[in-house]
């Protein structure tokens, strides 16, 4: 499973179906066999409350929306996965299976409302909801399919307008291809595979006329009322900033830590994106690069981060590395199974001074990364609002931030399975002002996604970047170590497509998810 453009996605065209999902409130509770009751295995609903408190994250989402809208600027952007059924659809199935998931997760049932000034979560009784099947379209080419689905989830998706996702299959004759897209306000990017997971299985089950079992998945809900608990009294003297502080020190006093190479943005402006994905090693690659990685007592994601650093220094950056990366906070309590957005920002520094070996800059990620993960407990929003409050009023980051995001989804659950279902992610936003890269490690080995603003100055700078990190990594994967100095001699731009293009770039081939290794 990986994450990658739509507009790159070969999906076979079809008949497109969707599931649009309404409240009966006032109505009889029907489940007629379209879902368990609330309190069975898909989850205990016992705990339904009205006007429950959102997280930290989703509300400083929805307070951007909300000021977006007010001045007519709006912010927009949202998380799809894919996944495909083989066979003829039982669509009765699926639709059973789509509600058990829908039921199961109690964030998706939620309408966010400001009340006091405070975002509450009101979830809807999961007995209430009901499914209704609509056809929507036909369409006889792949193109026309992945413009109509693009164009589909930036209409439907409204962080101010429930329900906060879509749902819709592609059906052929002997197979379909499921979709469902979020606003971010109710997932994660790790969210993405359990949805694979347990609207597969849940179908799969039905069709064998077997009951669902899923284990426990506790509410997003509870985890964001615990969070506010614990953390809206601190003020901006609470020694569990003290990490934040000290990051803000060596960094000149900013709270974000800036992307260090020019993408041409002027201040307080945004720009249109491009998105680009890449292949960076192959299943056998990834497989000497983690061992070259362990032998110097490092994980993979520490590998790839010291091989970003080295790459941003030698293209101009500082020898200190500075930046940001998303830390999953589900393995905390058990939320492994929970659909929610389980992320928390934190803040990593760490020496890449010219002169040091692999295993001195391996060193030095595993430090800097011990360090961060022992301060994780203080929330990226409430850190932000209390030691930067003229930057939190903003609508967005202030300028380029140095961001790096790792997943290993091998380790996802249904990662067993990913052959079988193809599951892909993706992700999409209206504009940006700098560049953020997400990595991800499947069977097929290590890939690559960027988001950044579309200047001329972007495109040459993150060319070059992404083809020295390829060529550095593979020399990591080969040698070890970083054997000799990265450098360019005809820049290539990855496999990548541009949001809104008619068309992949002339040297660009299809990217081509789960190919088959012989």
């Amino acid at each position: 499973m990986r994450q990658f453009p739509l507009e790159m996605h070969q999906m076979a065209p079809g008949r497109v179906v969707e599931w649009r999902l309404r409240s009966t409130a006032g109505a009889p509770a029907d489940t007629g066999g379209t879902g368990d009751a609330p309190g069975d295995a898909l989850g205990d609903t016992a705990g339904d409350t009205a006007g429950r408190r959102a997280s930290f994250n989703q509300d400083k989402h929805f307070t951007v929306a909300e000021e977006s809208r007010g001045a007519d600027d709006p912010v927009a952007s949202w998380i799809a996965v894919t996944f495909e059924v083989k066979g003829a659809l039982v669509e009765d199935a699926l639709t059973r299976a789509l509600l058990a998931f829908v039921r199961r997760h109690e964030v998706l049932r939620c309408e966010f409302r400001r009340l006091a000034g405070e975002l509450a979560c009101e979830p809807i009784a999961a007995a209430e909801l009901a499914l209704d099947t609509v056809p929507v379209a036909e369409f006889d080419s792949s193109e026309a399919l992945r413009g109509f689905l693009a164009d589909r989830f930036k209409r439907s998706i409204d962080t101010l307008s429930w329900p906060l996702f879509t749902m819709g299959a592609v059906l052929r004759e002997d197979s379909a291809t499921v979709y469902l897209a979020f606003d971010h306000i109710v997932c994660d990017g790790l969210s993405m595979p359990i949805v694979v997971h347990e609207v597969q299985n849940a179908y799969e089950a039905l069709c064998r006329g077997e009951e669902i079992d899923l284990p426990p998945a506790p509410s997003y809900l509870d985890f964001a009322e615990e969070q506010r608990r614990r953390y809206l009294s601190i003020a901006a003297d609470d020694e569990r900033l003290g990490y934040w502080k000290s990051f803000m020190t060596r960094g000149g006093g900013e709270f974000f830590p800036r992307f260090p190479l020019e993408l041409g943005v002027e201040p307080d402006r945004m720009y249109p994106i491009v998105n680009e994905a890449s292949p960076l090693l192959d299943a056998g690659e990834a497989e000497v690069f983690e061992k070259a990685c362990r032998a110097v007592d490092g994980k993979p994601f520490m590998g790839v981060l010291a091989a970003v650093a080295v790459c941003l220094r030698e293209a101009g950056g500082p020898g200190v590395y500075r930046g940001f990366m998303p830390v999953s906070e589900r393995g905390r309590a058990g939320w492994a199974n929970s659909v929610g957005w389980f992320v928390n920002t934190m803040p990593i520094e760490f020496d890449a001074s010219p002169g040091r070996d692999f295993a001195q800059v391996m060193a030095a990620v595993r430090a800097g990364f011990g360090e961060m993960m022992e301060h994780i407990d203080v929330p990226f929003v409430r850190a932000w609002q209390l030691l930067a409050p003229a930057e939190f009023a903003a609508r967005s980051w202030p300028y380029p931030v140095n961001f790096f995001s790792y997943i290993d989804v091998r380790k996802c659950p249904g990662a067993e399975r990913h052959e079988d279902w193809r599951p892909t992610s993706h992700v999409w936003s209206a504009r940006a002002n700098g560049a953020c890269s997400w990595f991800q490690r499947d069977a097929d080995g290590l890939h690559m996604n960027s988001i950044y603003v579309d200047t001329a100055a972007a495109r040459r700078t993150m060319d070059d970047f992404q083809e020295a990190l390829r060529a550095t990594v593979r020399e990591i994967a080969r040698h070890g170590s970083f054997r000799r100095p990265v450098a360019l001699t005809a820049p290539r731009r990855p496999v990548g497509a541009e949001l809104g293009a008619a068309a992949l770039p002339n040297d660009a081939a299809p990217y081509a998810p789960y190919t088959r290794r012989s």
